[in-house]
């Protein structure tokens, strides 16, 4: 992932590391191993553009409020750019850029005709009522209506936002063109376009990456202890298909607490958090007097003795700090940059294989294409044609990056880097520099 640094770096330094920080730091590791003119390294650097806008919303009580909005677009030399739009307090142009990065390098792990794009709107949307979410989402989409569209830019879900909202986004850019156009955002709900499995693609995907690592490293899956830390969509979806695969799940957490069963959890009765939020506490509640039973905290959880951890909370919760603790055979990384600059580089020397994210969660970006292609055919796939296509997606990409493992003796995060930029660089080759 990245260049190596001692690992006394200060905790201080490591957490202080933005996206976009680490998102360069990964595209410099990655060309040293990799045949590109450094010219192409240098524009990779930096975004195409990043907007910022101003929207504004009448609040309930009539006062009006005003939000600022962001839309990043890193690279288009592949085609449209691709990523998701986030409801956050902390969202920044300086965010959106290294997501924007990220997306782009995922986008051509798993070959698809993307570049990438990251934005959002710096708010809290647990302060908006359904019908502030709403008005928000249409004016921003206004905002965004010039930068935006199925051959220039076609956002998705991400923190803080979903399906409805992906719905209401492309009602109002339609309405501004005069005609219905889908293919505008994906995400969506399949009524109005969206593709069936989208939301379980991100965690279906990690868990056929945990699936191949383990059989990489000549495991059975029935034989294997999972830890994962976050039970959304990610992790829950992740967590079901390894148990149907006959893993057993012995912890899961939620923000506020995790639980531990060395015999295994049944996560098929634990609600993931889109069905009930902080439905891991209460499970726990309701599991008071069962010794067998162990409540943790989320810090715990991920030095647990497993043999396969998926961190698919939040990012950079395995840190310089925690490295060495992790006790797990193999990472799965079902988040976002859970793991920082200084983590990996620990992680590394210690030998522990870490199955990036831009390949573990591609899920996402990848039925998020199978939506487009629906959406510009005005065809829908089922459910069966989604998961087998995204399976095959899979299977490929891993293949090319467990090409480069083995080839090359590099892990996993920088021969996913090197298959990703040697494609990009490609194309720029191809296409060159104009004027």
């Amino acid at each position: 992932m990245t260049t190596p640094s001692p690992a006394t770096e200060s905790t201080s330094e490591d957490d202080l590391d933005s996206a976009l920080v680490t998102a360069r730091r990964q595209l410099e590791r990655a060309a040293t191993h990799a045949d590109v003119d450094p010219g192409v390294v240098e524009r990779l650097k930096h975004p195409t553009r990043v907007q910022q806008v101003s929207v504004p919303l009448e609040r309930e009580d009539g006062t009006v409020e005003v939000f600022t909005g962001y839309r990043a677009q890193h690279d288009d030399v592949r085609g449209p750019y691709k990523g998701g739009l986030r409801y956050h307090p902390e969202v920044s142009a300086e965010e959106c850029t290294g997501l924007s990065m990220w997306m782009t390098w995922k986008c051509a792990v798993m070959d698809l005709p993307f570049g990438g794009g990251k934005g959002g709107i710096a708010v809290d949307p647990k302060s908006l009522t359904g019908e502030e979410t709403e008005r928000l989402t249409r004016r921003f989409a206004e905002e965004l209506r010039d930068a935006v569209g199925p051959t220039k830019d076609v956002p998705a879900p991400d923190m803080g936002t979903d399906a409805q909202t992906m719905a209401w986004f492309m009602d109002a850019y339609s309405m501004q063109q005069g005609e219905t156009i889908p293919g505008v955002v994906t995400g969506k709900p399949p009524v109005v376009g969206g593709s069936y499995g989208r939301e379980e693609a991100p965690g279906r995907s990690t868990a056929i990456a945990a699936r191949e690592a383990i059989q990489y490293y000549d495991r059975e899956v029935s034989e294997i202890t999972v830890a994962v830390q976050g039970f959304g969509s990610v992790g829950a979806n992740a967590a079901r298909l390894l148990h149907e695969w006959g893993a057993s799940i012995v912890a899961v957490s939620d923000v506020n607490s995790a639980l531990y069963d060395v015999d295994g959890l049944d996560v098929e009765a634990i609600p993931s958090h889109h069905e009930e939020p902080e439905a891991v506490t209460s499970f726990a509640n309701d599991l008071d007097g069962d010794d067998s039973v162990r409540r943790l905290s989320n810090a715990d959880l991920l030095e647990l003795d497993v043999d396969v951890l998926i961190p698919a909370a939040v990012g950079n919760v395995i840190t310089a700090d925690n490295a060495d603790a992790i006790a797990a055979d193999i990472v799965v990384e079902g988040a976002n940059g859970p793991t920082t600059f200084a983590a990996d580089t620990i992680l590394e020397e210690r030998d522990v294989p870490v199955i990036p994210d831009i390949l573990a969660n591609a899920g996402g970006v990848t039925v998020s294409y199978f939506e487009w292609l629906q959406d510009i055919n005005r065809r829908q796939w089922s459910l069966e044609r989604v998961n087998e296509e995204l399976e095959e997606h899979m299977l490929e990409a891993w293949d090319d990056v467990r090409a480069e493992v083995d080839a090359e003796g590099l892990t996993w995060r920088d021969a996913a880097y090197v298959v990703a930029l040697s494609r990009i660089a490609a194309a720029k080759e191809t296409r060159g520099l104009w004027p």
